[in-house]
């Protein structure tokens, strides 16, 4: 899924990443926007991933979508 797809459709998405990334506020979803350079920062800071390992997982869940 390309970037312009993802944000387009970031509401939709944005309940299943929560589900997803529990410890995300709905305004750090909001914040991100369907950003995913912002998703992935939101993740290594809650969760203290590298940028590798938020990348990989971002990756994952948007081909689960």
């Amino acid at each position: 899924m390309n970037n312009d797809i993802f944000e387009g459709n970031w509401k939709q998405f944005k309940g299943n990443a929560q589900a997803k990334w529990g410890e995300l506020t709905n305004d750090e979803l909001d914040q991100a926007q369907g950003n995913r350079a912002v998703l992935e920062g939101k993740i290594q800071e809650k969760y203290g991933k590298s940028k590798e390992e938020a990348k990989r997982e971002v990756d994952e869940w948007i081909d689960s979508l």
